[in-house]
């Protein structure tokens, strides 16, 4: 298995809940997990994440929801238009609905068709193609 350079650990309150939430939406698969430890390694294309249900381990500061203030992660996928629209047949709720939104870069101002949710923890995912 080949592991990115990063690969961001997320501490949430119920491992089982997270984990369906992530692979039954998101399509994420189980790359591995050691059941003993709360701990999932999921990954979806080139993405990996880990999710560890809260601890002492890497505990800097209390931790209260929504975990994860002031980051968002952005995943690149195919079509984020068909997969908003399936959460919210779903009745998921998109913290922020599917947009088209500009952005400038160095090769000059690139169009992002993308739309945010919030995980059972209030981690902030922002999906785009």
């Amino acid at each position: 298995m080949k592991f990115n350079k990063l690969i961001p650990e997320l501490s949430v309150s119920n491992i089982t809940i997270s984990k369906d939430f992530y692979t039954n939406h998101f399509g994420f698969q189980i790359a591995y997990e050691r059941a003993e430890e709360k701990f999932v390694f999921l990954s979806l294309g080139e993405v990996q994440i880990m999710l560890e249900e809260k601890n002492d381990h890497w505990k800097t500061g209390e931790l209260e929801k929504p975990f994860g203030r002031g980051i968002n992660f952005q995943i690149e996928i195919n079509d984020p238009e068909l997969l908003a629209n399936e959460l919210k047949s779903k009745k998921i709720e998109l913290f922020r609905d599917i947009s088209r939104d500009i952005y400038k870069t160095p090769n000059g101002d690139e169009e992002q068709i993308e739309f945010l949710i919030q995980d059972p923890d209030g981690y902030l995912f922002r999906f785009c193609n």
